[in-house]
């Protein structure tokens, strides 16, 4: 009489190629698209601002894909910057820098090349933005290395991850007006607080590591240093509205986008890592609904 054997069954061989592109679309946070999202908001404020309207349809495209682009090469070079600190995070620590899966060479190599595709889009661009993407690409690389000298790297990583609003009018207007460059300081605001709360999330193992953050300069005082800085970026978006003429639907928008950022503090009133980290993320919906607000005005505006 026969009878059978229980075997383990055997996993299906990864295939070595595979498994190497999974490990650097991880780098690359393929799999992770609000900070691409967090880009891309500003970036379309911008350029419907610039062009009054839809912009022309290639500029959109160039700069759509050098925000993926870019942002993907700002995640390499962060991680290989960080390379000494993400093996002691929690929330970093398994990252295929930190486990040694790729290795640092192989970083700045993706980043490399990364940017030079990133490059070659803007090359169709005209020679003001040309040379105002050399700005960004110091802007992208230097950023992730501030954490060690000032608790100040969240005003300068809203510094690179506005730079695209400039270039946007540089592509559409062949100059960078004053409206511009308010609205790029809205968005550095912008970004200081929504990456505020990320580093809320790693304070404590930023201070026994030594790194630095806002969130640790701003101590128990967190919460207030929050709230001025989420104030000035309404005020700086309000004198964005009022220098640019805008109608009602940009105001609108702007009072939803206030009452998305009343809930973050609700969703981190009580400082927890969870409670912190959807309070960032929940940023993407204040970025969305004040590009919807943009879109809408000069939308039915034509009408």
């Amino acid at each position: 009489m026969g009878y059978e054997r229980d075997y383990a069954p055997i996993p299906p061989t990864v295939p070595r190629w595979r498994e190497r592109l999974g490990q650097y679309w991880s780098l690359v946070r393929g799999d992770r698209p609000i900070g691409w999202l967090l880009l891309l908001w500003p970036t379309w404020w911008g350029l419907w601002l610039a062009a009054k309207g839809v912009p022309p349809w290639w500029t959109l495209v160039v700069f759509s894909l050098g925000v993926w682009l870019t942002r993907a090469a700002g995640c390499v070079i962060n991680d290989y910057a960080d390379r000494w600190l993400d093996p002691h995070v929690e929330r970093t620590k398994q990252r295929p820098l930190a486990t040694g899966a790729v290795r640092g060479r192989e970083a700045l190599a993706l980043f490399a090349v990364l940017m030079l595709v990133a490059f070659g889009l803007v090359l169709t661009m005209n020679r003001l933005t040309v040379w105002m993407s050399f700005v960004g690409v110091v802007l992208a690389a230097s950023y992730p290395y501030l954490k060690r000298y000032t608790y100040l790297p969240q005003v300068y990583l809203g510094m690179a991850f506005g730079w695209g609003i400039p270039m946007a009018f540089a592509a559409i207007q062949g100059e960078v007006p004053a409206l511009a460059w308010l609205l790029y300081v809205a968005n550095i605001l912008w970004s200081t607080a929504y990456d505020t709360w990320y580093a809320m999330v790693d304070r404590d193992d930023d201070l026994r590591m030594g790194s630095k953050s806002t969130a640790i300069l701003f101590g128990d005082m967190d919460l207030v240093a929050q709230g001025v800085l989420y104030t000035l970026f309404f005020y700086a978006l309000f004198l964005v509205g009022r220098r640019a003429e805008l109608g009602p639907y940009y105001w609108y928008a702007l009072g939803v986008a206030a009452l998305l950022v009343v809930y973050e503090f609700v969703l981190a009133r009580g400082r927890d890592r969870d409670g912190c980290f959807r309070a960032f993320l929940h940023n993407h919906w204040v970025g969305l609904v004040v590009f919807a607000g943009f879109a809408l005005d000069f939308a039915l505006r034509a009408r």
